[in-house]
């Protein structure tokens, strides 16, 4: 049996070593946090309705229509020099690729472009004056010799089918209204030579044009870069689709046709001028200038020489020999400049390309002219767009009724 344990002065009992421990503090538990209201919900971005977005392209499209009206007196020189920014920019960028400055390569091709234009109006004007000088000093001869050889060709059909089917004042008639038409188209051609410094502002054109074009050219990747920026998200990749291919289209038939205007410009000048036309260069530059109209350049040019050479040559065998020329012309640009300029890629139809160059010349003038095939591809391209959605859609997949 253990002794009791001794108390001591204090009366308490006195504990061994490993009891004497000082005792813990109570168990606390930790201090709740104080209660917090959860954070909002994230907002849920914004959808613009159908009706912001029609009231959107609209707006765009009345702005549009507005500017061109009230400063097409003066947009002219910009357009053409948007039209040369366009035309060089693959040239300026290939440049670009082999270390050249992207101002420098603008600079260049801008001064290169300016002198040959240059070049062509000392070269070819001078050459031009002289040939309708040539012209209007004839005009009366050339009234003769084609109403002479209109009616030898009555003549000659009187005497196969009868005099009595050939009325002599419809020969006479017939004679009249021929020369009034190469009066009227000599006169037009002088004034349009003649006149055409007076047409055109001939500063404008010449320190307005090149300038408009340097800078464009030099800052068109930093202004298509920043359209981009600009586009609706929700539509951007529809948008980029149709703006690409647009540039496809347009770049095909313009570079393609501006390239094969110079060549036809070249071989009916040469042609005709070999086969003794007086006014052969004349006739034959305008030829091919106006075949940037489909169809029309030719068709004119032919008219044109087929009467000139009436007047000058004053047989059938010399008119036939023009003739030749163009069929030869109509017959390398359908079968080789055409093709391997254009093919397959340009989707212009010729007679919407007609339709709208005569409704630009017709609504805004030459300035109408410039902006005339781009909005033409433009509309081409959205056009497709959207029967490609249509052909996609419900509205054509739904099947028919039965039991109607």
């Amino acid at each position: 049996m253990k002794p009791p344990v001794p108390l001591s002065s204090g009366g308490s009992a006195r504990l061994p070593m490993e009891d004497r421990r000082p005792a813990l503090p109570p168990i606390r538990p930790p201090p709740a946090k104080p209660a917090t209201t959860p954070p909002p919900p994230p907002a849920a971005p914004r959808i613009a309705t159908p009706r912001q977005r029609l009231l959107l392209a609209a707006g765009l499209v009345c702005v549009l229509l507005a500017a061109l009206w009230l400063f097409s007196p003066i947009l002219t020189p910009f357009v053409l020099a948007a039209v040369i920014a366009y035309f060089l920019d693959p040239v300026a960028t290939r440049l670009a690729w082999f270390g050249v400055p992207r101002g420098l390569a603008s600079l260049l091709l801008v001064l290169a472009l300016a002198l040959a234009a240059l070049l062509c109006v000392l070269l070819l004007y001078p050459l031009l004056v002289a040939q309708v000088t040539i012209l209007l000093q004839r005009l009366p001869s050339y009234v003769v010799g084609i109403g002479q050889a209109v009616r030898q060709a009555f003549d000659a059909v009187a005497e196969r089918v009868g005099p009595e089917f050939v009325d002599q004042r419809l020969q006479e008639l017939a004679v009249g209204q021929v020369g009034a038409i190469v009066s009227f188209l000599g006169t037009s051609l002088a004034r349009l030579v003649g006149g055409g410094v007076a047409l055109f502002n001939v500063f404008t054109f010449v320190t307005v044009t090149p300038v408009v074009a340097f800078y464009l050219l030099r800052d068109w990747p930093r202004a298509v870069v920043r359209v981009d920026a600009w586009l609706p998200r929700r539509s951007a990749a529809t948008l980029r689709q149709l703006a690409r291919e647009t540039d496809r289209v347009l770049s095909a038939w313009l570079r393609g046709q501006l390239l094969c205007c110079a060549l036809l410009a070249v071989y009916y000048a040469m042609a005709l001028s070999a086969v003794g036309l007086e006014l052969g260069v004349t006739v034959g530059l305008v030829s091919g200038i106006l075949t940037f109209i489909p169809y029309v350049g030719s068709t004119t040019g032919l008219l044109a020489s087929t009467l000139l050479a009436l007047a000058q040559f004053g047989t059938w065998s010399g008119v036939l020999t023009v003739v030749g020329v163009y069929v030869a012309g109509q017959v390398v640009e359908g079968y080789i400049i055409y093709p391997r300029l254009l093919g397959e890629r340009v989707e212009l139809h010729a007679v919407w390309v007609i339709f709208a160059l005569f409704a630009g010349g017709v609504t805004f003038g030459f300035l109408g002219v410039l902006l005339a095939v781009p909005m033409a591809a433009t509309l081409g391209v959205v056009a497709r767009f959207w029967l490609r959605r249509y052909l996609e859609s419900p509205l054509y997949l739904d099947p028919p009724r039965t039991g109607l």
